[in-house]
């Protein structure tokens, strides 16, 4: 659901699409052929139906990670809340990355992908990886 939201920059709307993923990947288990990793193949079928919805109008606008409520418990909840606000302020900052750039860096951070993975997914050449995320490791 992380690569839903952060392809259209809406909870509802990654909600929706990680339902449709599901939906697509149960129907199409007996399609799937090994090429790839089920990981791979199963972020490819997202990242498609995420550009998909985008096609048809759907974006809605962005509610960044510091406006939902917080629920601290633990007993150093000031370090907690400190910490969760400087991680919120990353990912607002990558949110207003250009979509080609955010996008490896979701795959690279949430996804754990190696250089070989995001080239085969995002249907691009390795250097063109390792150039998108070395550029946003610039500033």
């Amino acid at each position: 659901m992380e690569l839903c939201f952060f392809l259209t920059r809406s909870r509802e709307q990654a909600n929706d699409i990680s339902q449709e993923v599901f939906l697509k990947a149960y129907k199409n288990v007996g399609k799937y052929r090994g090429q790839s990793s089920m990981k791979t193949w199963l972020l490819t079928i997202t990242r498609n139906t995420a550009f998909s919805w985008s096609k048809n109008s759907f974006w809605r606008k962005f509610i960044p990670f510091g406006d939902q409520p917080a629920t601290v418990t633990a007993l150093s909840a000031e370090r907690e809340a400190l910490g969760n606000q400087y991680a919120n302020r990353i990912w607002e900052i990558i949110m207003t990355l250009p979509d080609k750039n955010r996008e490896v860096l979701v795959l690279d951070i949430q996804h754990g992908l190696s250089i070989a993975e995001m080239s085969d997914l995002l249907n691009i050449a390795q250097g063109t990886v390792k150039s998108r995320l070395a550029r946003e490791g610039e500033g």
